[in-house]
């Protein structure tokens, strides 16, 4: 049977990432949908992946295809380390994912890859036509309007002592708290991702509310 638009899994979605200081935090819902949004098919989906070292992407859109792509970013982040001794650059790798988004079968992707190196941290922006935009901040998904609305709020009253990594972590969850009051593919909880160059830790909240009303 050949899938239709609407039999395609999605993570309908609302996914984060925002630079705080020396580090990068990341969060995203955690529901997957079939039909537009319409039917929850799973309630506890990964949408952040560690791809390298010090980083992660966060994934929007068909489920398989970008399951997919992270196999692909983290071989070709492996081999390059491999090769060179060194893990790439953050710049490499989003260079690297934006030409393998361009070349693959990705429909409607609108990963976000968020990490640090050396020259401290980023977040790129990426899309299925193989952009690749670097922002402090960036929302992805179908509760992006709502979550940039967030964010913007957030980082602007902060602006001039910037954020911290524990201001990062309320922004984001926020944001993906403020997206699923009315997304309706966005929903059933919030996985939250804290890199530095350390390392990528991950945590899960079934209620983003959990970690807003704690760091309010």
């Amino acid at each position: 049977m050949h899938d239709t638009d609407d039999s395609v899994t999605k993570t309908g979605t609302t996914t984060v990432a925002l630079a705080a200081g020396d580090a990068v935090v990341a969060a995203a819902d955690r529901r997957a949908s079939v039909g537009g949004g319409r039917f929850v098919s799973n309630k506890d989906v990964e949408k952040i992946a560690q791809v390298h070292p010090t980083a992660a992407l966060t994934i929007a859109g068909s489920v398989g295809d970008l399951q997919a792509f992270v196999r692909t970013l983290r071989s070709e982040a492996s081999l390059y380390g491999s090769r060179r001794g060194d893990p790439p650059t953050m710049d490499a790798l989003a260079t690297l994912a934006g030409n393998r988004l361009r070349e693959g079968p990705y429909r409607a992707a609108q990963p976000i890859l968020a990490g640090v190196d050396a020259a401290g941290p980023h977040v790129y922006d990426l899309d299925a036509g193989g952009g690749v935009l670097e922002a402090d901040y960036v929302a992805s998904g179908s509760g992006m309007q709502l979550a940039y609305g967030v964010l913007e709020r957030e980082c602007e009253t902060q602006a001039e002592t910037g954020l911290s990594r524990e201001a990062a972590r309320v922004a984001a969850a926020r944001a993906v708290d403020a997206a699923t009051e009315r997304d309706t593919a966005s929903g059933n909880g919030l996985t939250l991702a804290e890199i530095t160059d350390e390392g990528v830790e991950m945590e899960t909240y079934d209620d983003p509310a959990e970690l807003t009303e704690v760091a309010a």
